[in-house]
């Protein structure tokens, strides 16, 4: 699934993901700790992973495996 950056906040590393279908996705410092990502800027394309609780579980650069 992917979507893009409407929130992001460096210092707790967490922000809010505006998805295709219009719908907003929070996501927590442990997604963003687990992509190896040093930063998000606002609008940014991202791909996210979510577990089979629906929780996300990383978010990464779509280019990225």
């Amino acid at each position: 699934m992917q979507g893009t950056v409407a929130t992001y906040d460096a210092s707790t590393r967490s922000g809010v993901l505006l998805l295709d279908d219009g719908s907003e996705l929070a996501f927590p410092a442990r997604a963003f700790d687990a992509s190896g990502l040093r930063l998000l800027r606002l609008g940014q394309r991202v791909r996210v992973e979510r577990d089979a609780a629906g929780e996300v579980t990383r978010v990464t650069l779509p280019t990225m495996a």
